[in-house]
């Protein structure tokens, strides 16, 4: 469907929300015009360069944010490139950090990209004919919670010192770059397409001319994108690419489709043929990644997310996020040719071990390599990383401390295979014996941070959950790489948790695991106790966001609200709890599957009036209680429908004033959505108008003026003194980043962010006009 297309499906499907009866609203909704989405990557670029422009522009300038950490980890990889020509210097690529490059074997590091419209990098490559040039596709391949999407294909002739665009915008996820072995302006790209929404800027892409023009020569359909794509070094008119089924709904993992499987061209791409013999049905085959051994170029592997049914699930078997489960697919399978990809066989045992790899979410991995000299030894990534060494029959786990469980990328030294670079979760690794010993090079600072808190120490901690890396508990004086005497700490929580303290004692921290986990601990004696309500006998079973949201009231901190689909309250620190509302969201039996979909994304209590409550979900339903939960009332007149509503703020300043936020990325909408209410959401103005692109994250009040406001975006943090009329860049030595959340310690006037990619930032705002 193309961008008109994508607008009027838009606006039919408001105008039938519009039309729609909320059964929890106290009141109709009137119809009122609201802003139009944003999909096509024309206007992100256009709002890339206008962000650009505010940052040499701001009056803002001069406080410089401040990188504190955490610097004893990292974050997702996702790939890896390495000139030949220079045995030290080696490029990453990140999943929300942008790209990086060290020229001493991973010592240190240099962002080298940190202007990119996107900090989500799918595949980077080195042109082997000319070391100096760079290839890199924006948009990570992996679809994950937060997989963000890109802007096309950059290329670099200088060694990552500028770039250049070159093209293909829409097709926002890119998987790999190819790039001739001898003719530089001959490159392959294998581009997945949207995440969330159709679209036809899938398959394969081939330039002849250096990226001035693109050809898309392999295409299936707009839900069928590329995911992997290999090169015959001999025989450079000879490539296979994987083709896969790859949307995703908001309620559900990503299953496979009619379409996808491997494709294999001898011509240099203008005719493909689909290989099938001895590979699992369509319907049955999700995410391929593929491997051709350089040493013997007629021998391909392919590790296949093949969900036929290896078995019935024993009693109480459940998968890896605690969801029950019923079938188990056979998971992780590795297929070989070894006639050019005429036939295959599975090689592979069907064991608990292969079923694990990828722990049921086989779309996040799927990564494959063989031992350029050695075509009967191949790698495979997953949880954990594998290696087999007898043609892909058996394959052992490799363990070493240090070594990060989650894995998604590899380089493999053509010259000496003992020498591997590997990119995981946590960051990069490399071995020099075959992987058997592992040096971990946790000082990449790609930390992808969910949320922070702060509290009242001096100074003053900082906290946050981190994808796949649990929560943590920083100095806000952490300087990275020179004060590691003082530097990070594990606390109770895991990677996906809202953390709070309680203002009374600060030693009490309530956090979470994923899905609404609610725990509270005493930090001075280690206890943590699980508090999380429970439905009542014969009600349904509770839904929670990855990240839950919950809040101590600013009334009384024994008092805690915590957000599933319905809102519950506990007057007593989580020991017992009432539940207050009804479901607060769409409750639609026809979207909801195994993930969590339609539950409380939001909320906030007035600090004014106890039991002035506002809720929003991820579903775009918004309301609010004025007395503390026996009447809820919808609040969406004039905002979208439908929309992920990122934040909800209860003003500090006036009764009646509120705050929301609403983030689009998951209808593939980049629109800016900042709105404020003076009548407790009665009504509502749009107060965005100078903030160039979305998604919003996050919106937060300054605790000295109600002049100022912060907003976090996919971009950056911007800031208004004058209550929105005008928005300007806030600081500088930024890079754009992904903002997810954002604080002001009040006592040291100090804004705290929390970005998915780069870590933490301070900066001082005590000299903002106020």
């Amino acid at each position: 469907m193309n961008s008109v297309g994508n607008f009027f499906w838009y606006a039919f499907f408001i105008v039938g929300l519009l039309v729609s009866h909320s059964e929890n609203s106290s009141s109709s909704i009137q119809a009122q015009e609201v802003k139009a989405p944003v999909m096509d990557s024309v206007q992100r670029l256009a709002w890339h360069k206008m962000h650009l422009e505010m940052q040499n522009e701001t009056p803002y300038k001069k406080p410089q944010w401040k990188h504190i950490g955490p610097s004893l980890m990292s974050g997702r990889i996702t790939d890896i490139a390495k000139p030949l020509d220079q045995p030290a210097t080696f490029y990453v690529a990140t999943a929300s950090g942008g790209v990086w490059k060290t020229i001493n074997k991973g010592t240190t590091w240099i962002p080298i990209f940190d202007d990119a419209p996107s900090g989500s990098v799918g595949a980077i490559t080195v042109d082997p004919s000319n070391s100096e040039t760079i290839w890199v596709g924006l948009g990570e391949a992996n679809i994950f919670r937060s997989s963000m999407s890109g802007t096309g294909v950059y290329r670099s002739d200088d060694g990552g010192n500028s770039w250049k665009h070159m093209g293909l915008p829409e097709t926002q996820h890119i998987a790999r770059i190819i790039v001739h072995p001898t003719d530089s302006n001959t490159v392959y790209i294998a581009a997945s397409g949207r995440e969330w929404t159709k679209n036809p800027e899938r398959g394969v892409y081939r330039t002849t001319d250096g990226g001035k023009t693109w050809k898309q020569i392999l295409y299936e359909d707009q839900m069928t994108g590329a995911i992997d794509l290999v090169i015959d070094p001999k025989d450079p008119d000879t490539l296979y690419a994987s083709m896969w089924h790859r949307i995703r709904l908001k309620w559900s993992d990503p299953l496979p489709g009619p379409g996808g499987g491997i494709y294999k061209t001898t011509n240099g791409g203008d005719k493909w043929t689909r290989l099938s013999e001895g590979l699992p049905p369509r319907n049955k085959t999700g995410r391929i990644g593929i491997a051709l051994a350089a040493s013997q170029p007629n021998t391909v592997y392919a590790l296949i997310d093949n969900h036929e049914i290896a078995r019935k699930a024993a009693p109480g078997e459940r998968d890896s996020y605690g969801r029950p489960k019923s079938d188990v697919i056979k998971g992780a399978v590795v297929y070989r040719s070894d006639d050019s990809g005429e036939t295959w066989q599975q090689v592979s045992q069907n064991s608990r071990a292969m079923q694990r790899l990828f722990s049921t979410y086989g779309w996040v991995f799927g990564q494959i390599r063989v031992d350029p000299n050695d075509p009967q030894t191949t790698y495979i990534m997953g949880v954990p990383l594998m290696k087999s060494t007898d043609g892909g029959t058996t394959y052992k786990p490799l363990f070493y401390p240090g070594l990060h469980g989650d894995h998604h990328a590899m380089w493999i030294n053509p010259n000496n295979s003992d020498e591997i670079i590997n990119g995981n979760d946590g960051g990069v690794n490399l071995s020099y014996d075959g992987g058997k010993t592992w040096k971990d090079l946790d000082n990449l600072p790609v930390v992808q941070f969910y949320n922070v808190a702060v509290d009242n120490a001096t100074p003053f901690n900082v906290y946050g959950s981190i994808q796949d890396n649990n929560s943590w508990r920083g100095p806000s004086n952490h300087r990275p790489g020179r004060d590691e005497e003082i530097n990070w700490k594990r606390i109770p929580g895991g990677e996906a948790s809202v953390i709070q303290l309680d203002p009374s004692d600060e030693n009490i921290l309530y956090s979470e695991s994923f899905y609404g986990s609610l725990m509270r601990s005493d930090m001075a004696t280690g206890e943590t106790i699980q508090i999380k309500p429970k439905p009542a006998a014969g009600e349904p079973a509770l839904r929670g966001q990855w990240l839950a949201p919950f809040q101590l009231s600013p009334h009384n901190p024994r008092i805690v609200y915590h957000g599933m689909q319905h809102i519950f309250r506990s007057l007593d620190r989580g020991e017992k709890w009432e539940k207050i509302s009804p479901d607060l969201t769409t409750n639609n039996p026809k979207t909801q599957g195994n993930i969590s979909y339609q539950t409380i994304s939001s909320l906030s209590e007035s600090p004014f009036k106890f039991g002035v409550l506002y809720a929003g979900t991820d579903d775009g339903r918004l309301h609010v209680t004025r007395n503390s939960g026996e009447q809820w009332t919808e609040i969406l007149n004039g905002i979208p429908r439908g929309k992920w509503v990122s934040r909800v703020i209860a003003s500090q300043y006036e009764p009646g004033t509120v705050y929301v936020t609403m983030n689009g990325k998951r209808d593939n909408d980049f629109q800016v959505y900042v709105f404020r209410s003076r009548d407790y959401g009665e009504n509502w103005q749009d107060i965005s108008n100078g903030i160039p692109g979305g998604p919003v994250n996050v919106i937060k009040e300054d605790p000295f003026s109600s002049e100022i406001l912060y907003v976090g975006t996919d971009m950056g943090v911007y800031v208004t003194t004058d209550g929105a009329k005008t928005w300007q860049v806030l600081g500088s030595d930024l890079p754009i980043t992904f903002v997810h959340d954002l604080v002001i310690h009040e006592r040291d006037k100090v804004a705290v962010i929390a970005t998915h990619g780069r870590g933490i930032f301070t900066l001082d705002v005590s000299d903002l006009p106020r």
